[in-house]
């Protein structure tokens, strides 16, 4: 069951979206702002869901779900990147990194909240 959910994204405006909507649906949100700061607090504590970003400093959302992947807490968590990329070759990209499935930005709040609720189903 879904409880604990950590979003991941260099956006304030991206980050207080995804905080706000989750939390309003029932969720326990933490955000990170960028991808070493989301792996330092994905590892400090384990989550249910992780959502990240794909471009930001630091680390890309794929190298954060490659080595969350590595790490035995978190082989079965769905991990969704969040992103503008829709080809096929990111597509294929998200999958080898280990990711569940990607959000296509602009973030739809309501398509994100029946997305957590249906893997709670």
């Amino acid at each position: 069951m879904i409880k604990h959910i950590l979003a991941i994204d260099d956006s304030v405006a991206m980050r207080e979206i995804l905080a706000a909507t989750l939390r309003t649906a029932g969720y326990d949100v933490t955000v990170a702002a960028d991808g070493d700061e989301g792996l330092a607090s994905a590892l400090a504590r384990t989550f249910d869901l992780v959502l990240t970003d794909q471009y930001m400093p630091k680390r890309s959302g794929l190298d954060v779900i490659a080595a969350l992947r590595a790490n035995a807490a978190y082989a079965a968590t769905p991990i969704f990147v969040l992103t503008t990329e829709n080809g096929d070759a990111f597509k294929e990209a998200a999958r080898a990194a280990g990711a569940t499935g990607w959000i296509e930005k602009p973030l739809d709040a309501d398509t994100l909240t029946e997305l957590v609720d249906a893997l709670n189903a």
